[in-house]
């Protein structure tokens, strides 16, 4: 423990007599002094444990599979149901006018881990009932489609080697997969029929379209990250121009579904991890393995904290920090597989409650941190919370101390008038399931740090 005074002051009060031989001078001093505690003596234990299944409850949707020697092997397909458009085009159209209908992928050009070049197949079936939720990464859809009704298929890769110069530098790249033209039609078709059956996204999977399954037809070597999926219509609308006294045709694009929000999406994970790791992990060493890996059970030093705090605090005493600073090692390995982006820390007792309902971190029973690339740690600066509620406890129990160290995502939402007047807050934390990530997780050298202010006054 170190101590560190901070502010000495004094106050003194000055008698002024004359300047007879029977004057006299008193004098009164009072000295108050405020010191500042910083104790940073304390330990953390804990083991990695299983993660288990987990909800995906993101947008992302992860597709391909790949092998690495020191991450293990690592498959994703995905099954989404979709939002319909509200208010389709039916003026002067009719369904032949359909040209063709697309399922279009959408992601970063860096959203990947593995290979670039290497060509993976996808195939694209129809799901033919609604999907489960909650639903979870262990998820199995064979009871979900028929491998006769399959849509469509597409060679893809993430590279833009022999593409012209404007994709290249596109900050995205796209997966477009050739959907029937009677689908397109017989939604078009289904509109035209009943509208409500578009106004809501249940009565949409329920009456007209469940969703469909993406597997994987072939290839290893490459995780996709696809950020936004939907159903693109290509139709054309002739008419009767007027001015030039002949028919005229426009060639349209319209988007008749999206995965949205509002609808259940998942990726169906299967992962194995690799000899070396479950060397590591079999000799004691803890580690962080995403996507539905391996998490780190951990006993925060709760009691000797507060221990240590009422043997030393003054007559007037106030807390003033708690943080933990978790070191977080990346390990070697040519996919370039690093740290989870975000590690949440939740108490073990509310983990799952914590994820069902959606919840953000409140500082008391759960704190999230961003993973310093630089430092290689996890810093949970705000735990304040969390020992002034401990204080109010006639005792102190093993759930209070037993917390879980996730891997997670977390999602954020801008709002502002403009591009410099902006502001960014979490909407969701979600388990990290948008790709391969791990570390190994050195609790031994994790430093906590507890300030605390005493003051002692001096009549």
């Amino acid at each position: 423990m170190k101590r560190f005074l901070i502010i000495p002051a004094a106050l003194a009060a000055l008698a002024f007599g004359s300047c007879e031989e029977t004057s006299s001078i008193g004098s009164t001093i009072v000295e108050d002094e405020l010191s500042i505690v910083i104790d940073s003596t304390f330990t953390l234990t804990g083991h990695t444990v299983e993660m288990g299944a987990v909800q995906s409850r993101t947008l992302t949707q992860l597709i391909g599979s790949i092998d690495s020697k020191e991450f293990g092997s690592l498959s994703s397909t995905v099954v989404t149901q979709f939002m319909a458009a509200s208010a389709i085009d039916t003026t002067g159209i009719t369904a032949d006018d359909i040209d063709s209908l697309k399922l279009v992928l959408r992601m970063d050009k860096n959203a990947f881990t593995g290979d670039s070049v290497v060509p993976m197949g996808i195939d694209v079936y129809r799901l033919n009932r609604e999907l489960p939720s909650p639903i979870y990464s262990n998820f199995s859809p064979a009871e979900y489609f028929d491998s006769s009704d399959r849509l469509g298929s597409a060679v893809y890769s993430a590279s833009a080697v022999g593409q012209s110069d404007t994709v290249a530098a596109s900050a995205y790249r796209y997966i477009e997969v050739g959907m029937p033209k009677k689908l397109a039609r017989d939604i078009f078709n289904a509109y035209k029929a009943n509208p409500e059956n578009f106004a809501t996204p249940q009565a949409f999977i329920s009456n007209v379209f469940p969703g469909v399954y993406i597997s994987n037809s072939y290839g290893r070597g490459r995780v996709s990250r696809v950020s936004q999926t939907m159903m693109r219509m290509f139709y054309h609308h002739t008419y009767f121009d007027e001015s030039k006294q002949k028919d005229t045709t426009v060639y349209k694009i319209g988007n008749y579904m999206a995965v949205t929000p509002e609808v259940v999406t998942n990726n169906n994970i299967r992962f194995e991890m690799s000899d070396e790791i479950t060397a590591m992990l079999n000799s004691g060493e803890n580690m962080l393995v995403a996507p539905a890996g391996v998490e780190v059970e951990l006993t925060f030093p709760a009691r000797e904290i507060i221990a240590s705090y009422n043997a030393n605090k003054g007559e007037s005493s106030v807390i003033n920090t708690l943080s933990m600073t978790i070191p977080a090692d990346t390990l070697s390995n040519p996919e370039g597989i690093g740290a989870p982006p975000y590690a949440l820390l939740v108490l073990a007792s509310k983990k799952d409650e914590f994820f069902a309902s959606n919840q953000l971190p409140d500082n008391k029973t759960s704190f999230y941190a961003a993973y310093n690339t630089d430092k290689h740690c996890y810093t949970f600066a705000s735990m304040r919370k969390y020992l002034l509620d401990l204080l109010e406890k006639d005792e102190i129990t093993a759930e209070d101390m037993t917390f879980r160290l996730c891997p997670v995502d977390v999602l954020f939402e801008t709002t502002g008038s403009s591009y410099w007047d902006y502001s960014s807050t979490e909407s969701a934390i979600v388990p990290y399931v948008q790709g391969p990530a791990m570390a190994k997780i050195s609790l031994e050298k994790t430093k906590i740090s507890f300030t605390y202010s005493n003051q002692t006054i001096n009549y």
